[in-house]
C-alpha cells in the first residue's frame, strides 16, 4: 500500500478513537439505543460462544471487511496530475477505511449487546452517509479540505440529537441518507452517463432494501426463509451492496469534473 492509504487509514483510525473516547466518558449513556436479543429476529444459540451467539448475523460483517479490502487495495486509473491521484485515492482510502472499521464495530454490538458499543455502532455510521457527500462535492468543485472537514464534523456532531429526542438517530441518518442520495443523483444529471445511472438505480434499491429488511426483521420471521437469514441479515447484505455500488459511481469519475469540462471546452 501507498504512504497516502496510510495517511487515510491513520484519520480514519483517530477519528474513531476520539467518538469512542468520548462515548466512555459517558455523554451519550442516555441516547436510546435497541439492546438485547429481542430485537432481532434470528433466534440466539445457547450452544455457541457469546461472539457467535448470532451465526447469520454475526458472520455478515466480514462483509464489511472483505469489501473494506478489496477497495483499500484496488487502484483504479486516474486522469489527471499526481495531485489528482494523490486525492482521488486518499479520498477512496478513507471510504473504504470506514468499511473496515464498521464490520468489527457491528460485531462487537452483536456479540456485546451493550449499550455503548450500540451507540458507536450508530455513531460511525453517520459520517459514512457523509463522505459520500464530501467525495461528490470534491468531484463537481475540486479539492476543498476545510470544507470537507466541516462536513465531517457537522455529521459526527449531529449525533447530539440523540440526546433531545428518542428518535433522534434516526432524524440524523434521515438526513444524512437524503444528501448523500441528493450529491449523487445532482452529480449525475451534471457529469453522468448510462454507466453511472446503473450505478445509481442499484444502489438505491439496495439503500431501500437496508432500510425495509431491517424495519420489517421481526414481521418477515414468520415466514420460513427469514427464520435463520432474517431481515436483518439481507439488510446487512443490501447494506454492503450499496457500500459497493457507491464505490463504483464515485471512482467512475475519475477527477473533478468541472475541471474536465473546463479543459473539453478550451
Amino acid at each position: 500500500m501507498k504512504p497516502n492509504c496510510y495517511l487515510a487509514l491513520i484519520h480514519v483510525f483517530l477519528a474513531a478513537c476520539l467518538c469512542t473516547a468520548i462515548v466512555f466518558t459517558g455523554l451519550f449513556d442516555n441516547a436510546f439505543t435497541e439492546v438485547g436479543y429481542e430485537y432481532y429476529a434470528e433466534v440466539p444459540i445457547q450452544s455457541f460462544p457469546n461472539f457467535l451467539a448470532m451465526p447469520f448475523n454475526s458472520v455478515i460483517n466480514l462483509g464489511y471487511l472483505l469489501l473494506g479490502c478489496y477497495w483499500l487495495l484496488k487502484n483504479r486509473k486516474i486522469v489527471g496530475n499526481a495531485e489528482d491521484v494523490r486525492q482521488a485515492h486518499y479520498l477512496k482510502d478513507v471510504f473504504a477505511g470506514m468499511a473496515l472499521l464498521y464490520g468489527p464495530v457491528q460485531w462487537v454490538r452483536i456479540w456485546t449487546q451493550s449499550h455503548r458499543s450500540a451507540i458507536l455502532d450508530q455513531w460511525f455510521t453517520l459520517p459514512i452517509f457523509a463522505w459520500s457527500v464530501v467525495w461528490c462535492r470534491y468531484l463537481e468543485d475540486g479539492w476543498k479540505p476545510w470544507l470537507f472537514l466541516c462536513i465531517e464534523c457537522i455529521s459526527v456532531a449531529s449525533y447530539g440529537l440523540t440526546l433531545f429526542h428518542k428518535l433522534g438517530f434516526d432524524i440524523a441518518l434521515a438526513c444524512h441518507i437524503f444528501a448523500a442520495v441528493w450529491s449523487i443523483i445532482t452529480l449525475h444529471q451534471e457529469y453522468g452517463d448510462s454507466i453511472s445511472a446503473t450505478y445509481i438505480s442499484l444502489g438505491l434499491v439496495f439503500c431501500l432494501g437496508f432500510i425495509v429488511l431491517k424495519l420489517a426483521d421481526h414481521w418477515l420471521a414468520q415466514w420460513p426463509y427469514f427464520k435463520e437469514l432474517t431481515g436483518h441479515f439481507w439488510s446487512k447484505v443490501c447494506d454492503i451492496m450499496q457500500f459497493h455500488f457507491a464505490f463504483l459511481f464515485l471512482t467512475h469519475f475519475s477527477s473533478p469534473q468541472r475541471r474536465i469540462a473546463e479543459e473539453k471546452n478550451f
